[in-house]
Order: C-alpha cells, then structure tokens, then sequence
C-alpha cells in the first residue's frame, strides 16, 4: 500500500507491504478517498508564506571532514569545540529527534575545526555540523 505522510512541512511517500507480522498488534488507518475533481475550475489558492529558517548556520571556515547530521532533529548540548582534540568515538554533540536524544560522535581521531551549529539549531538529515581535522 502507498500512503503520502505529512510531518511539519515534509510531505513523505511511503510504501508498506502488506503481511502477517504487520498485521498482529497494528491498526491501520486509511484516509476516505479523495472526492471526484468537479469541472468547474478550482479558485486559486494562495501560496503558503515560506517558514523562516529557525537558527542560521555559522558560516564554514576552513577546511576538514565533515560531520553531519544523520536524522533530522533540534541541537541539546555542544560537548566539542573548535580547536579541541578528539578521539574517535566521543561525543561532539547531542541530537534530539522524535523525542530521543542521539549522541553524534566522532568518526575518527582528530581535532574540531570548527562547530557549525549551536544550541537550539534545527538540522535536516546531512547538514553539516562539525568539521574535523
């Protein structure tokens, strides 16, 4: 089944395969059917005012390996700084999404060139939030 699910401002096509395991334990809720399209033309509609940007990035200085983001979601805490020296797995930052805090770690030794994000800043899935050197 294709269903279109609207999340903020995304709209997401997906797909769902019917079986027995998605079944046991699931309500499936089905939108009624669109009403037919009438002949007589639509009015127009006005374009919804673009939502401003919540919290600007800085501006990338330099350059350096990329962290980004891997799920949209709000920035909780900065646990790194521009010129601290990092091992591969520490937090450089926490990640909220649907409710859950991710902790976003370092890929690799090496020391943070510079935080592009900040507390509060509102990040799509692959912008980028810190670069490492």
């Amino acid at each position: 089944m294709k269903y279109i699910v609207t999340l903020g401002a995304h709209r997401y096509e997906v797909m769902v395969e019917e079986g027995e395991a998605m079944l046991a334990g699931m309500t499936v809720v089905t939108a009624p059917a669109a009403p037919a399209a009438s002949a007589a033309p639509a009015a127009p509609v006005a374009a919804a005012p673009a939502a401003p940007a919540a919290s600007a990035a800085a501006p990338v200085s330099g350059g350096g390996e990329p962290v980004t983001a891997p799920m949209p979601g709000t920035v909780l805490r900065l646990s790194a700084a521009a010129g601290q020296k990092v091992k591969a797995g520490e937090v450089l930052l926490v990640l909220e999404a649907m409710k859950m805090e991710n902790e976003i770690v370092a890929p690799r030794d090496g020391e943070v060139v510079q935080v592009v994000v900040q507390k509060g800043s509102k990040v799509n899935t692959d912008d980028l939030l810190v670069l490492l050197r």
